[in-house]
């Protein structure tokens, strides 16, 4: 979600726009974007070590409730000055708009717990591509409503299967328990891409994207309680990771990704949000001494190009969904 976080990506994405390169202000412009894309791209793909690290601590609920409650504070600042658009038309409690935040909110809460969990049982670099497959999980969930989809698709999924049999099936032919879950995960961030392409059309984004932090801050502290134990000195213990993982991850990297995605080229957001799978697999050998057979790195090439595949093979003009001409990589 993600993910890095994961996960908050999908909404300022499903906002951009191609643009002409035909003056030297736009192409400044659009270096400018590239420049904070890859920025966030960076700190998407690090974020899953801190996931890693902060479970040293606490439990899974409670590194995602905090983290995601941190995210919601982060944003409160924009949340409070907008003034401007649809924001200052809508009144904040209005039905559609908790609606959207609130769905959005419980597969972001699915979603990120099932990454989180699976941290537990696998690497942080088996977790930042097996959940980047989500790009091309998308456009395949899209055929159950009716939307066609392109050979890029079905190519980039032949792909990602192949490099994820490299990646993660064993001497003995088997998939650790923690690969499962994240592929799970995956399933269910292609469901929170569609719930955004549908919502995020009709509701302002900044709102829905706080409303579902909170939702999943205050559901993931929820089960917590029920199922894990604390202390307020294994959270002070875990709150380096906490601060990365939820003012940075979330706060900080949503931010700049709504910033660039107004002067982004489609094309060049796809590219470089998916290098988020490539920094977490450097991260991970960078902080967690984590390393890959030969077999291993082929198969997480096979699914990097699989998803790059996916994005940006050409296509004829589809209806309104995300995958159709907006990319969606990452996120956790």
């Amino acid at each position: 979600m993600p993910a890095d976080e994961y996960v908050v990506k999908h909404i300022g994405l499903m906002q951009s726009f191609r643009l002409s390169l035909s003056s030297p202000n736009m192409r400044n412009q659009a270096l400018r974007a590239d420049f904070l894309m890859l920025i966030t791209a960076m700190i998407w793909g690090t974020a899953f070590v801190a996931q890693r690290i902060g479970m040293d601590n606490i439990g899974p609920f409670l590194f995602t409730g905090l983290r995601f409650a941190l995210g919601a504070i982060v944003l409160l600042p924009l949340l409070l000055h907008q003034g401007r658009g649809a924001a200052r038309h809508e009144p904040f409690f209005q039905r559609g708009l908790l609606l959207g935040g609130f769905c959005m909110g419980l597969a972001l809460t699915l979603g990120i717990n099932l990454q989180q969990v699976g941290l537990l049982f696998t690497s942080v670099t088996n977790s930042g591509f097996i959940t980047g497959l989500y790009v091309i999980v998308v456009p395949l969930l899209g055929l159950i409503i009716g939307q066609r989809t392109g050979m890029g698709t079905w190519l980039g999924a032949v792909l990602a299967v192949a490099g994820m049999a490299f990646l993660s099936i064993g001497e003995n032919f088997q998939v650790a328990s923690g690969d499962w879950i994240q592929l799970a995960g995956a399933f269910v961030w292609g469901i929170h891409v569609l719930l955004v392409s549908f919502f995020v059309s009709r509701h302002d984004a900044i709102r829905l994207a706080f409303l579902q932090f909170a939702t999943c801050a205050v559901v993931s502290l929820a089960l917590a309680a029920l199922f894990e134990d604390a202390s307020l000195n294994s959270i002070w213990l875990a709150a380096p990771a906490l601060i990365y993982g939820g003012m940075f991850a979330v706060g900080v990297g949503y931010t700049l990704q709504v910033v660039a995605q107004k002067h982004a080229i489609a094309s060049h957001a796809a590219i470089i949000l998916s290098l988020e799978a490539v920094f977490a697999a450097i991260a991970g050998a960078l902080f967690l001494d984590e390393s890959l057979s030969l077999r291993g790195y082929f198969g997480c090439a096979l699914m990097f190009i699989g998803m790059l595949a996916a994005q940006l093979w050409p296509r004829k003009a589809l209806p309104s969904i995300v995958g159709s001409e907006i990319p969606q990589t990452a996120r956790h």
